[in-house]
């Protein structure tokens, strides 16, 4: 009797702790910034795309704009937008909102971050290169200079898939 006791408790343990790993590994890839994003920020749900006048939701991965009299979220942009280059785009850090309608604050945000509106410098997390996408070897931060081989997208244009 005693055996089967601690047989019944070890299955216990082993498919609560298997549960609790899924649960883990799970958690961690949802939420992460696309590769086009801004380098050099943590702990932020929402960017703002001045140029297509759009919001993206990091934590569904789904762009929240304006269409048809309502506020619309999608895994892609408007069809007037679907070619905008998101690597070479601005985008707007909102760091300081939590919620889940950015757009309360559309008519602020609109006026502030007019379309073509271009504000500090940005890396973005990683860049496409001949239709792939290259994450950066070094950990860039807002404000940071780099020196000697400059691997960035800026500094290399070759392969970028613009036409000439």
């Amino acid at each position: 009797m005693k055996t089967l006791k601690l047989i019944a408790a070890g299955i216990i343990l082993l498919v609560t702790s298997t549960t609790t790993q899924a649960q883990v590994s799970l958690n961690v890839n949802v939420g992460a910034p696309p590769a086009w994003g801004p380098a050099g920020y943590s702990n932020i749900d929402y960017y703002f795309i001045p140029d297509v006048q759009s919001y993206y939701d990091i934590r569904n991965s789904q762009f929240i704009y304006y269409g048809n009299g309502k506020w619309i979220r999608s895994r892609n942009l408007p069809q007037q937008y679907r070619g905008y280059d998101l690597y070479n785009g601005y985008k707007v850090v909102l760091n300081d909102y939590h919620g889940r309608t950015p757009y309360v604050h559309y008519k602020s945000h609109k006026a502030k971050y007019y379309k073509g509106y271009k504000g500090k410098p940005q890396k973005s997390i990683g860049y496409k290169n001949n239709n792939k996408k290259v994450v950066y070897k070094n950990n860039y931060n807002s404000g940071n200079k780099h020196s000697g081989n400059n691997n960035s997208k800026h500094g290399n244009e070759k392969g970028n898939g613009k036409k000439h």
